[in-house]
């Protein structure tokens, strides 16, 4: 028989004692981080079997909490409206790093190595850039000054391909493109006058394409990025509150947009009405009566499938469009005040958060039937960790 002498003997006890400890091993592609927005925390959930693992508290204010991941989707960086920058470890459900960047924050990217976080902000207006290890402050990009003092309020931004960072300002009708190929001296191109008041935006799955949504105006702004010595250019006139407009009781997001094949599926702003755009063309080819006002408007991964939540007074429902008729086949009833949907990878399954009743619905999208219900403490933002490897996400 084999004898351990003393110091080995403690030295294999130490570790086995450690190995109990431990989280159980699990990789992160079956992993999500879903944003408890009235509570300052977040959830870690896994999809492959429908559960809750940890929450993670003390994040601050996060009544517009978004989300990005690390490149090995490990870390979740959640941008907070207050201001708050944070890291956390979806393995251990730690914050590793957090900082409080701005007076008023509205979202974020990182960049196409993952070593570059850029967060949008309203106040003091700018873009902050934070390296994604430490969150160490890089650089600063003050926004243009408005008319009346200040800078202008950044939105939409988007990491595209090529170390760039896209975004615009709602303020002063502009688009800038900061590219950071030389990390430590960075070049921004400014677009002026490219429509009034953009409020949000996004940058099509293949990041050629940025499109920002004007709310001064009927339009889009699009920036073919594959050539963006052309220019910013108006398309879709007519789009936006249309010529009755409703009360608009919360604005769409553009990350909301879907894109199905050939066609780009937008929520009409002040209509009830999801609008059928035919990339390339950018013509509109449709436009698709649904149940109140779109919200996010969220194509499933293989494309065949559109689903669409609304505005109040309509947040209690869900739909779900058929792409090859472009036409609604079911009105699903989930709760008051659905907020966000998510599909998993592959799209067999759809995660719904729904605030006012403190729940997550699960719905198979084959049988348009919910499969689970999970608890959460006034539910927004689902963000999965697939999109890790997305432009744009």
């Amino acid at each position: 028989m084999t004898k351990l002498i003393p110091g080995l003997f403690a030295l294999a006890l130490l570790l086995l004692g450690g190995c109990v400890t431990q989280p159980a091993l699990r990789g992160t592609n079956d992993l999500g981080v879903v944003i408890e927005r009235a509570d300052g925390s977040v959830l870690i959930v896994e999809h492959s079997r429908g559960s809750v693992l940890a929450r993670v508290q003390g994040l601050g204010d996060l009544s517009h909490g978004s989300v990005v991941f690390s490149r090995d989707g490990r870390y979740a960086y959640v941008f907070g409206r207050d201001g708050g920058l944070s890291k956390v470890d979806i393995l251990t459900a730690k914050v590793v790093a957090r900082t409080i960047q701005s007076g008023n924050s509205i979202g974020g990217a990182i960049s196409q190595d993952g070593r570059l976080l850029a967060v949008s902000n309203y106040e003091p207006g700018g873009v902050r850039v934070f390296d994604a290890d430490s969150l160490a402050l890089l650089h600063d990009i003050p926004a243009t000054a408005k008319p009346g003092g200040g800078l202008s309020k950044v939105v939409g931004i988007a990491d595209a391909p090529g170390q760039r960072f896209v975004y615009s300002l709602f303020d002063t009708d502009e688009i800038w493109i900061s590219d950071f190929t030389d990390p430590k001296a960075p070049n921004t191109t400014r677009y002026t006058g490219i429509g009034r008041a953009p409020y949000d935006a996004l940058i099509s799955g293949d990041g050629r394409y940025y499109l920002a949504g004007l709310f001064g105006e009927d339009g889009l702004a699009l920036l073919d990025l594959w050539h963006p010595e052309q220019g910013v250019r108006r398309i879709l006139d007519g789009y936006g509150r249309g010529e009755r407009p409703l009360p608009v009781y919360k604005m769409p997001h553009f990350e909301g947009f879907a894109g199905a094949g050939n066609y780009l599926f937008v929520p009409a702003v002040g209509r009830h009405e999801v609008l059928v755009i035919e990339r390339g063309s950018w013509k509109q080819v449709a436009a698709i009566a649904v149940e109140g006002q779109p919200v996010f408007v969220r194509a499933r991964p293989d494309g065949r499938q559109v689903w669409v939540n609304f505005a109040f007074p309509d947040y209690d429902r869900l739909q779900v469009i058929d792409v090859d008729t472009l036409k609604p086949v079911k009105t699903l009833h989930a709760g008051k005040g659905v907020l966000h949907l998510e599909f998993t990878p592959r799209g067999d399954q759809l995660w719904a958060s729904v605030r006012d009743e403190d729940k997550l619905i699960v719905y198979d999208t084959a049988t348009l039937r919910p499969v689970k219900t999970l608890p959460a403490l006034k539910p927004s933002g689902i963000f999965f960790t697939h999109r890790a490897g997305q432009i744009g996400l």
